[in-house]
This record gives structure tokens, C-alpha cells and sequence, in this order.
């Protein structure tokens, strides 16, 4: 099985400040006090597939499903809660309950999707060739079961190198179904193959079509360093220095594309709060329509689109919720000037040619025995 590890995640000892007043920079990034005057997400499930969630966090508690272990195929309830997992769960959905932590869908629900990630900042692994030999991965299995179990957003803060077979089927039926997919880019931007190339290893799932692939900002909105450069990219959000809350309790910061992915998941949550009925394509088009500090040439392999701003993200997808799939036309319209066309005939044969060709027929047999006749009494 490929290993999965973590976009990164360091968790630092905070400053004394209480974490709203930390985190009030990432929320003013994301412009996300401004989407919350139409919807804090009620009604929209986000599944998290990452480490476990830790229900029982303050912030989160009673708004959390934790899901069976989707790292092997034997159902197992049993899964220790991790620290990746329940951060990114909190940048999501966490209730901001008691003067606490206030993720970008305060509104939202949990489906904690657990999968073996490891969580060590320093592990990089070459990439892989597809493992054909793995009928369905973790990954393709989680994203089975966050669609069977309603989940209309998917927050994937994870990544391998390498393409999957099922995972691209998995990925194809998720949005099939309307489900918004985002992912973490990556974290190889200071890589030895990203300074010799110019661009990075894509990871996966950000590099499969239709994922919302998203890069790291610093609270400048500078592209963090270590944020991945490819194609994958569709936008940015804030990841460096980003406040999280730790598993059990207390608050820390992390450092990844990790965080950015999750901030973009709870956007995404935010609008089909608001439009149920997007298309996971649209969602992703009201996402880059509304983005921020746009690269001058309109779109570069570092931030995508920009960066996400939730309340210019909602008045997008105002816009394309009107949008009608098809236009009616009248029956009796047609393109162009003058009278119609006749109506084609109807198909098979044409009744007067198989009369006229029956009479043929009838005419050359007539003609035959006459002639056989004719010989017939000559002999005679």
C-alpha cells in the first residue's frame, strides 16, 4: 500500500493572546466574517479524510462522525484520534463554543474518515509507479463511503505521489455525484527536483482533474516556499502560521498546505450551504471567480487563481446558480430565414415503385411463357 502522509503540520507552543484574537488574520484573509452574514454553513457535512478527529475536542464536540478505519478492508470502529485529523477538522467546522477556536464553517458537521497518515514533517518519499497489484486503495474506499454517507464536501489534507486506478474511478464517481473534492498540493517546493526543474513532483489526490488542488500563503499572501508548483494548483490560502487546535485541548500553529486545503474545504462549505445544488465544477469556478490578488498573467503554477475570498466566492456562485444548463426552444423555431424544410418521408419502401416494379415483373413473366409456348409448338 502507498503511504499517505500529512501536507505538514507543525504544532508550536501559541502566544498568550486568546486564539480568536491569533487567528483573526486567517479569517480576515479569506474574508470569511463577510460570507457568515448569508450561511455558517448549516446543513453540509464535510468528510475529513485524515487522521481520526477527536470528537470530544470543545470546539467540535457533539458535530463530529467518526467513520470506520478505511486504512484496510476489515470494518474497524476502534481508531485513536490524531493530531492532523482533529487540526484540520477545527479549521473546518470548530463552533468557536465559549470564546474558542471558530473554524470557516462554524455550522458545519464531521465526517471523520480515518486513514494510516503519517504525520512526520521531515518524510519525503520518491515517487511511486501505480501499484496495480492494490485492487482499491484507502483512499478510493474513503471516498466511496463519504458519498454513501452524504457528505457533499471532501477535505483531503494528505497526499502520495502517483496515480491510482481506483482512486481516479473513485475520484470520477464522488463528482458524478456532486460531491466539491479539495486537497493539499504539497510541500516539495524546496525540493532538490523543484530547484532543478522549476516546478514540482504532483501529488495525489490534488493532481486528479475536477479536485480543488490549493497552495500555501503566508499572512502576507505571499506563496509560502515550500508550497508545491504544478499544474494542480487552482488556488491559495492561508498556511503558514496558521492557529490550530491540538488534540484534547490547547492551540498551536501549523505550517503546510495541509492547513490551506482544510480553510478551502470550509469555504466550499459554505456555498453549497448556500446553493445545494452547484455542480462540484462550479463550486470550483465560483472559488477562482472570487479569488484575491489574482497572478498578473490571470492564473501562475504558484497560487492558482489567487487566493480564496469566501464573501467574493458566494456572490460568484450567486451568479452561477442562475445559470440554466440548456435553453428551450419553441417547436416551431428554427434557425435561420424562410419556410421549413418538408418533413422527410417516411422511412421504407416507396409504394408506388413496388407497384410499378411488381408490374415489371408480372409483364416479363407473361413475356417468358409465351415465348417457352411459342418454341414449344414449333417442335410439335
Amino acid at each position: 500500500m502507498r503511504a499517505l502522509t500529512a501536507a505538514l503540520l507543525v504544532l508550536q507552543t501559541p502566544a498568550q493572546a486568546p486564539i480568536r484574537e491569533q487567528q483573526q488574520w486567517v479569517l480576515d484573509a479569506l474574508n470569511v466574517e463577510q460570507a457568515w452574514r448569508t450561511t455558517k454553513g448549516a446543513g453540509v457535512t464535510v468528510a475529513v479524510i485524515d487522521s481520526a478527529v477527536d470528537p470530544g475536542a470543545k470546539e467540535l464536540r457533539g458535530r463530529v462522525t467518526v467513520g470506520p478505519d478505511m486504512s484496510s478492508g476489515a470494518v474497524r470502529r476502534e481508531v485513536t484520534p490524531g493530531a492532523h485529523g482533529t487540526a484540520m477538522a477545527g479549521l473546518i467546522a470548530a463552533s468557536g463554543a465559549d470564546g474558542g477556536y471558530v473554524g470557516v464553517a462554524p455550522e458545519s458537521r464531521v465526517l471523520s474518515l480515518p486513514l494510516a497518515v503519517s504525520e512526520d514533517p521531515d518524510r519525503v518519499d520518491p515517487p511511486l509507479a501505480e501499484d496495480r497489484a492494490v485492487i482499491e486503495s484507502p483512499l478510493a474506499r474513503a471516498l466511496r463511503y463519504a458519498v454513501g454517507q452524504g457528505a457533499q464536501v471532501v477535505s483531503m489534507s494528505i497526499g502520495t505521489y502517483g496515480a491510482h486506478r481506483s482512486e481516479r474511478e473513485a475520484v470520477s464517481y464522488a463528482l458524478g455525484k456532486g460531491v466539491v473534492l479539495v486537497a493539499a498540493v504539497g510541500n516539495d517546493g524546496q525540493t532538490e527536483y523543484a530547484r532543478e526543474n522549476g516546478t514540482s513532483y504532483w501529488s495525489f489526490p490534488a493532481g486528479y482533474p475536477g479536485v480543488i488542488g490549493v497552495a500555501a500563503v503566508d499572512e502576507r499572501s505571499k506563496v509560502a516556499p515550500y508550497s508545491s508548483d504544478n499544474l494542480s494548483v487552482l488556488v491559495a490560502a492561508p498556511g503558514s502560521g496558521v492557529p490550530v487546535m491540538k488534540r484534547g485541548r490547547g492551540y498551536g500553529t501549523s505550517e503546510g498546505t495541509s492547513a490551506a486545503a482544510a480553510l478551502v474545504a470550509g469555504v466550499a462549505a459554505l456555498v453549497k450551504a448556500r446553493h445545494p445544488g452547484l455542480r462540484p465544477d462550479q463550486v470550483a469556478q465560483a472559488l477562482a471567480a472570487g479569488a484575491k490578488g489574482r497572478p498578473a498573467a490571470g492564473y501562475d503554477e504558484r497560487t492558482g487563481f489567487g487566493v480564496v475570498d469566501a464573501g467574493a466566492a458566494l456572490n460568484a456562485a450567486a451568479g452561477l446558480a442562475g445559470q440554466r444548463r440548456s435553453i428551450p426552444v419553441p417547436s416551431d423555431q428554427h434557425f435561420g430565414q424562410g419556410e421549413d424544410s418538408p418533413p422527410p418521408s417516411a422511412p421504407g419502401p416507396d409504394p408506388w415503385r413496388l407497384w410499378l416494379y411488381g408490374l415489371g415483373v408480372l409483364v416479363a413473366l407473361v413475356l417468358f411463357c409465351g415465348g417457352i409456348m411459342v418454341l414449344h409448338q414449333r417442335r410439335q
